[in-house]
């Protein structure tokens, strides 16, 4: 590897890992504005998807000046699709995951996310467009046995987050898996950034007529709330998306997936260290049982492509 291509790497893995933190963190952050701040679940999601959704089309169009961004609009078909993959994509999972988190904690709530891969295998062999693999069998247990640990700290009488939390937490992963599935065909013609912008901008649109954004009291807000609302918006947002695949230029698609499994530990470490949200051991093993998982699934497929 020559020394050009190794800045290009370096670069690419501190974009990814910035994005992955900035994603991670920002569930905490929210967790924060929810629990101490009073902010309104459906409020911060409405004004998080508009703002961030404009910021991402105006970067589009500053770093493409020649192309509209409109593109998506021209044939009925791919209308539909775009305004289908932000309510059922974009919007469920904020919405659901914030869900998680205001009634449970941040850390569960990204860990139920990524409970996602599980649904697209399920979705696959029901499909039967592939069967159910020993990796396939692997990975299940993992995730099973880390989220049964995660959620009741070794007992089984009780659980760690309200079942309500639990709830939303897994139609997160539903809408995680959604969201990556249907997002192929939309992705293979038009830029990423478009069609996320896109989805943020209609997703919190339609939020809006249910939780509007400009009603809201200002005058009870403090510097903090300002604060920890704006790194929501900016890090949390916009820069964890555009870092996330800004760093597609410089790293394989695997190694970029890889990486953002950075995520949810940095939930899990904030929320404990920052929010103090108590962890016992038996979480901790659930936790490091789901992290495996995810690197787990991410080394094979990248092994799978390689050997292809």
């Amino acid at each position: 590897m020559n020394q050009e291509n190794k800045k290009n790497s370096f670069f690419g893995f501190i974009l990814v890992i910035l994005g992955a933190s900035f994603w991670g963190i920002g569930g905490t952050v929210a967790q924060k504005l929810f629990q101490q701040e009073q902010i309104e679940v459906g409020w911060l999601v409405s004004s998080r998807l508009l703002l961030a959704g404009m910021l991402l089309i105006a970067v589009y169009k500053i770093t493409h000046r020649q192309q509209s961004i409109f593109v998506m609009w021209r044939t009925k078909q791919d209308a539909f699709r775009q305004i289908l993959f932000s309510i059922l994509g974009m919007l469920a999972v904020q919405y659901t995951y914030m869900m998680s988190i205001a009634i449970g904690n941040s850390a569960v709530a990204t860990l139920l996310q990524y409970l996602a891969p599980l649904f697209i295998i399920a979705f696959y062999i029901i499909k039967r467009q592939s069967k159910l693999t020993k990796q396939d069998g692997i990975a299940v247990t993992l995730t099973l046995t880390g989220t049964t640990l995660l959620l009741t700290n070794g007992s089984l009488s009780t659980l760690s987050v309200p079942a309500m939390s639990v709830v939303w937490g897994v139609l997160s992963g539903l809408s995680v898996a959604f969201y990556t599935l249907y997002a192929v065909p939309l992705l293979q013609q038009f830029h990423s950034l478009l069609v996320v912008g896109w989805a943020m901008l209609i997703g919190g649109s339609v939020m809006s007529i249910f939780y509007q954004p400009w009603h809201i009291d200002l005058s009870t807000w403090t510097i903090a709330t300002s604060a920890y609302f704006l790194f929501i918006i900016i890090f949390g947002t916009m820069l964890a998306f555009w870092f996330y695949i800004a760093s597609l230029h410089y790293l394989s698609p695997k190694e970029t997936s890889l990486l953002g499994s950075l995520e949810p530990l940095t939930a899990v470490l904030t929320s404990v260290l920052w929010l103090q949200i108590p962890f016992g051991g038996f979480q901790m093993l659930g936790t490091f049982l789901i992290l495996c998982m995810i690197l787990y699934l991410t080394v094979f497929q990248k092994k799978q492509l390689e050997l292809g």
